[in-house]
């Protein structure tokens, strides 16, 4: 027994022993080879010849630089917070399907297929109740703010506080509901703007920070990285409904939750490259994943909105398809894997004028690759009627380009601005109640000092009581402004208002103003 010990400790000294042995002997081969293995950086070079067949792996990389405290600090005071208010009728639950907005911004407040101005103080102020919680970006020092159209939408009182916590009412200059962005302006002067980065430019797994009011806890930063680019997202309204026309988010696992909507993503460097829009997710908590309106697109929206009063949106004219395997082997498409496959041509289109044919398939648009709807709809989304573009396709499997001059919806290279409420020709008056008496009607707004304008051209005269436009009741006089608006900036072709509506006399009457150029 005592022997059986023994000879096992002596077995363990030699095993050690050895061990050691070999230890120092690597170290002196590497020494003598002048590797430096040490205990904080081990390098990889597996081509070097003259190791004696080792092979050095890396232990431990420099740290990637995380340190976020500039961009935190530069950017902070260009991000507000956003106090909505409205008239008790106003907050009522909404119930049935499940809508990211209301949980990204709170009870009612899904995304309206109106855009909305300012709405009148039906109300006294000290009436009016919170609506929700939001945040935005100082752009311009002098007091323009963008948000997203989902925080501001049916609000009658706009609160902007900073950073400071100097308070403001804002006013509305547009929005944008297609891409749910708005634009506020505030009366303040010398205001910390954020300084614009290249959302083009950035890559998946780059850091990003949001910068927002989360929960109504101001002036919070959180980072995460850039999950992808270009991710199209469908998003039903609960009210009113219709598509929601985002189609090309930046995707990030920063986190974000109610409050941050309207929020900024910025890059390490402080610069924006995208408004916090909504999150994903079954239960309403965060979850992984969050959606950014690219700084691309935010800049030409708020430009459009400041310069225009809309959105200039321009057309390619086609119908498409994202290329895949499937659709590849059934048209025998070789030479690209993947590009915008042209399933229809409209025509008088900007497409048929610059040659392209059902069966090409788009790859680039003005230098930038476009492998899906999401990259395609975000370079169309940049571009203006009249604006020149260059395109890449192929065509029975050989590359060829184009130019295509785009056009609006209209078939036209015009801006449409609408700010040409007056193109009307008349002013609205609310009727009084003793007027609704005698009518037998709950509301309407009548028809006073006809002109020239769309509504003498279609045959309307003075003292025409309007009961409906579009088949919403007009109860006011920024009702018929809000419905003009709301008609111009959307993307239908025929731009008409339906009007109908009663005469003194009682006798009703049905007309169609054609609103376009």
């Amino acid at each position: 027994m005592k022997q059986n010990a023994k000879f096992g400790l002596l077995l363990l000294a030699a095993s050690v022993l050895g061990s050691a042995t070999t230890l120092f002997a690597t170290s002196a081969l590497t020494k003598s080879e002048g590797l430096g293995f040490d205990d904080n950086y081990v390098a990889t070079n597996a081509n070097n010849q003259q190791s004696s067949g080792f092979i050095r792996t890396a232990g431990r990389m420099p740290a990637v630089e995380t340190d976020f405290t500039k961009a935190a600090e530069s950017t902070i005071n260009s991000v507000v917070s956003i106090k909505s208010y409205a008239a008790p009728k106003r907050q009522q639950m909404q119930g049935g399907m499940f809508d990211p907005f209301e949980f990204f911004f709170g009870p009612n407040s899904g995304m309206q297929s109106s855009p909305r101005r300012q709405q009148p103080k039906t109300e006294k102020e000290e009436d009016l109740q919170p609506l929700g919680l939001g945040s935005g970006v100082i752009i311009t020092s002098d007091g323009y703010i963008v948000t997203n159209n989902h925080v501001i939408d049916g609000a009658e009182k706009l609160e902007v506080t900073l950073n400071d916590n100097s308070k403001y009412n804002a006013k509305v200059i547009g929005t944008d509901p297609s891409t749910d962005l708005a634009l506020l302006k505030v009366e303040a002067k010398n205001l910390q703007a954020i300084t614009f980065g290249d959302s083009d430019a950035l890559k998946v797994g780059e850091w990003v920070l949001a910068v927002g009011n989360p929960f109504g806890f101001t002036s919070t930063v959180t980072a995460g990285i850039v999950s992808a680019k270009a991710r199209s997202v469908n998003v039903g309204s609960n009210r009113n409904s219709g598509k929601v026309d985002i189609e090309s988010f930046i995707q990030t696992d920063v986190a974000v939750n109610s409050g941050n909507s309207g929020g900024a993503l910025v890059n390490t460097n402080g610069q924006l490259v995208g408004i916090n829009s909504m999150i994903y997710s079954q239960t309403g908590s965060y979850a992984g994943i969050s959606f950014a309106i690219p700084v691309s697109i935010v800049s030409k929206v708020v430009n459009d909105i400041k310069q225009f009063g809309s959105v200039q949106r321009a057309v390619l004219g086609i119908s498409y398809l994202e290329l895949d395997a499937d659709l590849a082997k059934e048209h025998n498409i070789t030479a690209t894997k993947e590009g915008i496959y042209v399933a229809e041509v409209s025509d008088r289109s900007s497409a048929i004028e610059a040659g392209l044919k059902v069966g090409d398939v788009i790859v680039k648009v003005n230098n930038a690759t476009v492998k899906n709807s999401g990259q395609m709809k975000e370079e169309m989304s940049k571009m203006r009627p009249g604006d020149k573009v260059n395109i890449a396709y192929y065509r029975a499997n050989k590359l060829c380009t184009t130019t295509a001059t785009l056009k609006n919806n209209q078939g036209t290279t015009s801006v449409t601005k609408t700010n040409d409420f007056m193109s009307l020709g008349c002013a609205f008056k609310t009727l009084s109640a003793a007027k609704k008496e005698e009518l037998g009607i709950s509301y309407g707004v009548e028809v006073v000092g006809l002109k020239e304008g769309k509504f003498q051209t279609e045959g309307i005269k003075n003292h025409f009581i309007i009961l409906e436009i579009n088949n919403v009741p007009v109860k006011n006089v920024d009702d018929v402004e809000a419905i003009y608006t709301k008609i111009m900036q959307s993307s239908d072709s025929d731009k008409v208002m339906f009007v109908t509506g009663i005469y003194p006399t009682g006798k009703r009457a049905y007309y169609a103003v054609d609103l376009s150029e």
